[in-house]
């Protein structure tokens, strides 16, 4: 068969398995014990609008049951969540976990405590020269679950903090097609950024080609789009314009600057641009990719309330990033967008079953549903007075802020209890 056929036969087929197995697991006899029992905990998931206290029971990887009440006798560990948020694990679409084929990589594990992560993207670090080398030597050997954008440049983001794109020759589109297809199990589509900073005077030639190669692909691969300091206003709608519906415009909030220190991002003037309203009326998916600077508060308040609020939230976590001072750890970053009047349920939803929908490569992930993944989120809700920074130095203040408490991927705590043998997948 057509090599595009094949691979959307196998990613098909990949799916049809993995929502087989989720449906065809043994019953549980009476005697029968959960590996792992998350009990007293306020349960929080937006996939099946559940609100209230919960227990839930992990078996085999799996959550295999929430009810009001479980007995801990029926558990052979438990995790007492006894006044605290419990949702599905977080996943952050945006990130940077390549940590030994680029300078700005974080290990997706060391994030965990800061972050609630079970599931992380990585954005471009890698292009198609070594991807190879993210799949084999860190996903293979992590915990967290990970998928991938592959950058459009070939060597991804190996050469930061020198540009990628100045050389267009390094956008190959053959090259990046085949890494996608090849690797169509965790990798979502390609990575581009169209700063002015990074692609000189290319234009609107690197996003043209990265949409080819998810064309070439053939596996229904979107593009995630950088913005932020974009050449010219003319370039910013053009490129609002060219993005399909389901390709991710990331960092969508983005005040940063172009080379001559003019701001060219959806809001100039204090009024969004109509492209901008016409992507996400077609379904282009804005992404927050906080980062360290990525996130301007005087540019979300007018892009939300002019029709364009979030509808993923995402960190651009990365080793610099990590130390500036508006900390774009995701349950931060959620905490300030609670701040600009979202709702608890709408922010949990911009981290688990909205980015879940996007990678669609494992069944009922970002869910507490039965037959989920055994992905689970501790979290307290700290109420009080809180001050938040955005990457200008523009503040806003908050009553209330996530803070993490205990993380479960795949039914195995991060920390205590510890499991016997250890195992995660």
């Amino acid at each position: 068969m057509p090599n595009a056929s094949r691979r959307n036969f196998l990613v098909t087929a990949g799916s049809f398995a993995l929502a087989l197995g989720g449906s065809a697991r043994a019953a549980m006899a009476p005697d029968d014990k959960f590996d792992l029992l998350i009990k007293g905990g306020d349960a929080l998931d937006p996939s099946q609008s559940l609100r209230g206290k919960r227990d839930i029971g992990i078996r085999y990887g799996v959550i295999e049951a929430v009810e009001a009440d479980i007995p801990a006798s029926r558990a052979l560990r438990v995790l007492d969540a006894t006044g605290k948020l419990v949702t599905p694990g977080l996943i952050d679409l945006h990130c940077h976990v390549f940590p030994y084929g680029s300078a700005i990589g974080i290990p997706a594990d060391e994030l965990v405590p800061h972050q609630c992560t079970t599931t992380c993207v990585s954005a471009g670090d890698a292009g198609a020269n070594n991807f190879a080398a993210f799949r084999r030597y860190v996903v293979a050997q992590t915990r967290t679950r990970l998928y991938a954008f592959v950058h459009i440049a070939n060597m991804g983001l190996a050469p930061f903090p020198v540009p990628e794109l100045y050389n267009i020759d390094f956008a190959q589109v053959d090259t990046a097609a085949k890494a996608v297809g090849e690797n169509a199990d965790i990798v979502l589509g390609v990575k581009v950024r169209m700063s002015e900073n990074v692609i000189a005077k290319n234009g609107l030639e690197p996003l043209k080609r990265a949409i080819a190669a998810c064309e070439r692909a053939g596996t229904g691969a979107k593009v995630m789009c950088h913005i932020g300091g974009v050449e010219t206003p003319e370039l910013m709608s053009q490129i609002l314009d060219t993005l399909r519906p389901g390709d991710i415009l990331t960092h969508a909030y983005s005040g940063a600057p172009n080379i001559g220190g003019a701001f060219t991002n959806i809001v100039q003037d204090g009024k969004l641009l109509p492209a901008a309203l016409a992507a996400k009326q077609r379904g282009v998916i804005f992404d927050v990719g906080h980062g360290g600077g990525s996130f301007d508060y005087t540019v979300a308040e007018p892009a939300i309330a002019q029709g364009c609020p979030p509808d993923i939230i995402s960190s651009d976590i990365h080793v610099f990033s990590g130390n500036t001072p508006g900390m774009p750890y995701l349950p931060w970053v959620m905490s300030k967008f609670i701040g600009l009047g979202f709702t608890l349920e709408q922010v949990v939803a911009m981290a688990t079953s909205n980015p879940a929908k996007v990678i669609n490569r494992a069944a009922k992930l970002g869910s507490l549903q039965v037959g989920a993944p055994g992905d689970v989120a501790i979290m307290e809700l700290v109420e009080g007075d809180v001050s938040f920074v955005d990457t200008r130095n523009n503040t806003r203040a908050g009553r209330a802020y996530l803070k993490p408490v205990q993380t479960v991927t795949a039914g195995v705590p991060f920390g205590r209890p510890y499991n016997s043998p250890f195992a995660v997948r």
